[in-house]
């Protein structure tokens, strides 16, 4: 077939540039919708500007592309309604909606036989009170909607801690979890197609410091197949379950006595950043690839990888770049505590040689 396409995102953040840098070495055009200027987009393709609630401006941007699919899953669900009558949607409404609200998300995994924690659904300091006591402590008690990078969200680390918790978070719909114990964080992302078929990337292990992720490493050493095939199994029943087209992200917890979901996202994900290099296919070309309704193409590792966050200060360039195997990605955005301003990929042939250039970037660099 040929490829003559123009795919609307909506959001021009990093994620919508890195989708456009995929796709469009393969003929397609991008078009992005967002209340306000970006610059990680502005570069890769056009921007419109509007209000989610918009009515006129989403629908003009609707009729100039042939498809939508949005990076963040925080899009209002009454956006892509109106984006849905002049072009088809990707990942559908239900994943959206899924992931805008936890506690739905808890019921989801659990009917889909995906453990997790134990949790409680909470609407007043009473009912917190009460779920502490049924669900136990240490616990943390977050937003229901909304809310990422550990934000809308704090630990409860006794019953005594209920009413300075309520006190911080309370007022809006809220779910309380039990801490779960922990050996290390993981997450899979799989892709779907119109078709139904399926494709897997392999585990990644992720760490994370206040609540953001700083490193993935690709791949997760040590999995046992028990707990891969189960990975595995857990993201293409929600890809199946949901009638999924695109990436999604599972984050999981592995703990002695199996895997536990967190959350999912319905998009590509910072975690599966190293696919650029570390994979035949990066997660961004086979989420195009999947909306486009190209064949899906392999998500086989190609030699070792690990990513890196550059949070808040830009490093020096030209020292990261002088480390062998070292590939920079920056996002066109200012400095900012707290900011996501690039990334970068460390891909080499060797797990030596991996553990050798990780140590030279963490040596010259405060990304780690």
């Amino acid at each position: 077939m040929r490829v003559a396409m123009r795919v609307g995102v909506m959001g021009a953040g990093q994620l919508g540039r890195m989708l456009a840098l995929a796709g469009i070495p393969l003929g397609i055009r991008f078009v992005f919708f967002a209340p306000e200027p970006s610059a990680s987009a502005q570069d890769v393709g056009d921007v419109m500007l509007g209000a989610w609630d918009d009515e006129k401006a989403l629908t003009r941007f609707a009729e100039s592309v042939d498809v939508v699919t949005y990076e963040f899953e925080n899009v209002p669900a009454s956006a892509t309604d109106i984006v849905a009558r002049s072009c088809a949607v990707w990942p559908p409404r239900g994943a959206l909606m899924l992931t805008q609200d936890r506690l739905h998300e808890k019921e989801t995994f659990q009917s889909l036989g995906i453990p997790v924690a134990p949790y409680a659904p909470v609407n007043s300091a009473e009912e917190l009170r009460a779920a502490i006591a049924r669900v136990g402590a240490p616990g943390i008690l977050k937003t229901r909607r909304f809310g990422y990078d550990g934000k809308g969200q704090v630990r409860v680390d006794t019953p005594e801690a209920a009413d300075a918790a309520w006190g911080a978070v309370g007022g809006v719909p809220l779910i309380y979890e039990r801490v779960v114990q922990f050996t290390r964080e993981l997450s899979v992302l799989a892709v779907r197609a119109s078709d139904g078929t399926r494709v897997v990337y392999p585990i990644v292990e992720n760490r994370h410091r206040h609540g953001i992720l700083r490193c993935s490493m690709a791949l997760a050493a040590g999995m046992d197949d028990a707990k891969r095939i189960a990975a595995e199994a857990y993201a293409t029943a929600l890809l199946d379950s949901l009638n999924y087209v695109g990436v999604l992200a599972l984050e999981l917890f592995d703990t002695d006595f199996g895997l536990v979901a967190n959350e999912m996202a319905p998009r590509v994900h910072n975690s599966g950043h190293w696919t650029i290099e570390g994979a035949e296919t990066s997660q961004f070309e086979n989420h195009v690839r999947a909306v486009c309704g190209l064949p899906l193409g392999d998500c086989a590792p190609v030699g070792c990888s690990a990513m890196f966050n550059i949070i808040g200060k830009e490093p020096d360039i030209a020292h990261v770049l002088a480390i062998p195997d070292v590939h920079v990605h920056m996002y066109g955005k200012s400095e900012r505590p707290g900011r996501k301003l690039g990334h970068i990929t460390v891909r080499t042939r060797t797990p030596r040689e991996l553990s050798e250039r990780v140590a030279a970037l963490g040596a010259i660099t405060t990304i780690s």
